[in-house]
């Protein structure tokens, strides 16, 4: 049976007569009985029987309903879940972020963006640089989130909000907590090092060699939440991204911009040739708010 032959089909079923189905299709009654004979031609047996100038189905058509009408309750959903996405109030939000913000941001954006859209379903896969592109193009993420991502081709990047790199370190090192430190404030104390951390990496290396510093360093770690947890130990002092240091808060532990602020953009990247869903773009100012709010 095709999808008109179906349609008719269910319309007569539910309404008794050919002239009540042309009117909730809004077609004529010559066009719902000529449908109505092609699909008894193309599935070899009788739908309805005629007594008395009314329409009866055979029980043929009473098994056949039941599988038809499962048909029409899916019809309903899709046409409903396209009316909720038209109006942003339902679809799914695929994003893949970087690791460190999963800790609090993204939660709380979406506690946020949920209060608003209750029935927006989301799926959060964590991705690095070197991995975004493969993921992208294999549909599992519609979008990413990332620190100062490389440029490439055929990714569009958006700007979502401005962070920074900040030292944790243990509060007793220092009389009073400074609100911002230098590096050559820190010579000769312990270093938490990352190694392969990508854009940020660079961007501290360039400034340890622009002040020309050296630091003592018997710790590799290859995660910013590790060193953070370090850190709360007293084993030393590490360099993370500013939500990374928030989300590691202890007493015993402080957190110090650099003199200059090492600065970095949080971007969203999406292919240029898929647009983003409507509801993903409800999304965006709910991250851009809590993002720019750490």
């Amino acid at each position: 049976m095709r999808l008109r032959h179906i349609e008719v089909f269910h319309a007569i079923y539910t309404t008794g007569s050919v002239t009540n189905a042309a009117k909730i299709l809004h077609v004529s009654q010559p066009s719902v009985s000529k449908v109505l004979t092609h699909a008894e031609m193309q599935l070899g047996f009788k739908l309805f029987e005629r007594i008395k100038g009314r329409l009866y189905p055979t029980n043929e058509a009473d098994m056949l309903f039941d599988e038809v009408e499962k048909i029409y309750q899916q019809m309903r959903t899709v046409n409903n879940t396209a009316k909720n996405i038209k109006n942003s109030g339902y679809g799914s939000i695929r994003m893949g972020i970087t690791p460190a913000l999963g800790f609090d941001a993204i939660p709380e954006a979406i506690v946020s963006f949920l209060q608003d859209f209750p029935n927006v379903n989301f799926e959060v896969k964590t991705v690095h640089n070197d991995e975004v592109m493969q993921a992208l193009v294999e549909h599992k993420c519609d979008f990413a989130l990332l620190y100062s991502p490389r440029k490439m081709a055929s990714v569009a990047a958006l700007k979502c909000a401005d962070s920074e790199l900040v030292i944790m370190y243990p509060i007793t090192w220092f009389d009073e907590p400074f609100e911002s430190l230098t590096l050559a404030q820190l010579a000769g104390r312990e270093f938490i090092d990352i190694s392969d951390s990508g854009p940020l990496g660079d961007l501290l290396w360039s400034r340890i060699m622009e002040e020309k510093i050296q630091f003592s360093s018997h710790m590799k770690v290859q995660t910013y939440f590790i060193a953070a947890r370090m850190v709360t130990k007293g084993l030393g002092f590490c360099v993370v991204d500013k939500p990374t240091a928030l989300a590691n808060t202890s007493d015993n532990i402080a957190i110090a911009s650099f003199a200059p602020k090492l600065n970095f953009d949080v971007t969203l990247l999406h292919l240029e040739n898929r647009k983003i869903a409507k509801v993903a773009e409800e999304f965006i100012p709910y991250l851009k708010d809590t993002i720019a709010g750490d």
